[in-house]
């Protein structure tokens, strides 16, 4: 990883090479790079477990909702609109986009702030499981493992930018495919293999719907409704979070979407359809060892799971589960980086700062944001333990239906964008206080639904922007274009 990050140094010479890779990743790069962002140590330790224990084989729909939802209609849908705008307008961020979009400075520092707030608990969650896993399988302490996968992540981030970001991610997917695919195979051949498993699990009874045969290996399994949300918040979420959102910006062109986006859906069945379908035998492997004070520990249920597997599978899962992890905390870090320099002081306190200091800023807020993230994961106030469960909703929920309509609809106004800013935030946090949804995945997947409503609603009732806005975003193609950029 660190020879890799020094390989990439010479694509990390500029804010645009650092930031974007030079906008020229190509698809192999990117559908990896966008995969292994998705999907962190939270899917296959906390995720996979909980709804696995929760929904059963049914949970495997999670999976291919984040394939056909989160990846491959995210791609179609995003993938094309969002590079060529974003060339166009010259935008770099989230919310740099914003400010051009629709013609103001405020909304690029409001996004900027929403995005520090919610994207840096986020980060610090990503540890989230490795301490019971390593626990498991070397009896180190935790903070030795979030320290050494920071130190590296922190390393290759620095040293290479984006690129070195992509290139490692493509790295670490592999190991990923590889590995979800082996531990699969061994869990079940530990239970005598899947019809076997199968049989054992349908024999489990539901808590929730304690009058239904066989719940756990049902089409939908005991709880639909819950089933719903969860594939809603995510799969659709992804579409609205600045992380994944800036693959897009990054992409060659348009052959290279097209590539990516079969690369990108096929990676996403295979990894997390793999996680939930694995998460869905968890009933299988309960007893005192996933349980404290009488409740059930879901981070404990998949580390229990392997507990049992051959040390050589084991140390495989260690490596996946590390890979997913820092592939995820370099993007979120990049992101955050980014975001705060160019954004936030860039828009405010240091307006002309110059292209260098730029550069040595963002390296400096990668160690950072990488720093807090170990501060905050080794050992979290309450109130940061809160921001990681809403982060994801608050995020999506403010920036997905904005960005999303700001792509393809001309009458999109300002006011709508901030209202839907104040319905997402408001939506996630308030829950947080007054639980009238029944957990954060519900509140973050309502804010997301309730913005695709707001943002065209209020657009119908406030003021438009001006014609010379509207043209200069939606001049589509441009003058003249390079046909090397279509």
């Amino acid at each position: 990883m660190i020879f890799i990050g020094i390989y990439a140094r010479k694509h990390a010479t500029n804010v645009s090479d650092f930031v974007l890779g030079g906008r020229g990743v190509g698809a192999w790069l990117t559908a990896f790079a966008y995969g292994t962002s998705y999907f962190s140590a939270v899917v296959f330790v906390g995720y996979a477990g909980q709804f696995g224990y929760k929904y059963g084989i049914a949970s495997t729909f999670i999976g291919l909702g984040n394939a056909f939802l989160g990846s491959l209609l995210a791609w179609v849908v995003l993938g094309k609109r969002t590079r060529l705008m974003t060339r166009r307008l010259k935008s770099a961020t989230m919310p740099d986009f914003f400010e051009k979009r629709f013609d103001s400075k405020a909304l690029k520092i409001a996004a900027s702030a929403i995005i520090f707030i919610f994207l840096v608990p986020y980060t610090a969650s990503i540890y989230n499981g490795l301490s019971r896993l390593f626990e498991m399988a070397f009896h180190v302490p935790y903070w030795v493992c979030v320290a050494g996968m920071a130190l590296l992540t922190c390393i290759y981030v620095v040293v290479g930018g984006y690129m070195a970001t992509a290139i490692n991610d493509f790295v670490q997917g592999i190991i990923m495919l590889v590995g979800i695919v082996a531990v699969i195979v061994a869990v079940l051949n530990g239970q005598g293999g899947f019809t076997a498993a199968i049989e054992s699990l349908s024999a489990i009874q539901s808590e929730t719907a304690p009058n239904m045969q066989g719940a756990f290996t049902s089409f939908f399994g005991p709880d639909p409704v819950g089933l719903f949300f969860v594939i809603i918040l995510t799969s659709l979420g992804t579409w609205g979070l600045p992380q994944m959102i800036h693959k897009f910006y990054a992409i060659k062109n348009e052959k290279a979407i097209r590539t990516g986006t079969v690369i990108s859906t096929i990676f996403a069945v295979i990894v997390s359809g793999g996680c939930y379908f694995l998460g869905g035998f968890s009933r299988l492997f309960g007893g005192e060892a996933i349980m404290e004070n009488g409740k059930v520990v879901y981070d404990a249920i998949i580390p229990h799971m392997l507990s049992t597997l051959p040390d050589l599978l084991i140390g495989i899962v260690i490596i996946l589960v590390l890979s997913a992890s820092m592939s995820t905390l370099s993007s979120l870090v990049l992101t955050s980086s980014s975001t705060l320099t160019l954004d936030f002081l860039g828009g405010t306190v240091l307006k002309k700062m110059t292209e260098r200091g730029q550069l040595l800023l963002m390296r400096i807020f990668v160690v950072f944001f990488v720093a807090l993230s170990v501060i905050l994961a080794i050992d979290p106030p309450a109130f940061i333990a809160q921001l990681m469960g809403i982060s994801w909703g608050a995020l999506a929920g403010s920036f997905l239906a904005p960005f999303l309509y700001g792509l393809y609809w001309k009458g999109v106004t300002k006011a709508s964008v901030w209202v839907n800013f104040i319905v997402g935030i408001g939506i996630t946090v308030f829950n947080l206080f007054v639980p009238v949804f029944s957990s954060p995945i519900v509140a973050g997947a309502v804010a997301m639904i309730a913005g695709l409503v707001v943002v065209p609603v209020v657009s119908l009732v406030t003021p438009k922007l001006s014609s010379k806005t509207i043209a200069h975003v939606f001049d589509d193609p441009p003058h003249n274009p390079d046909p090397a950029e279509l």
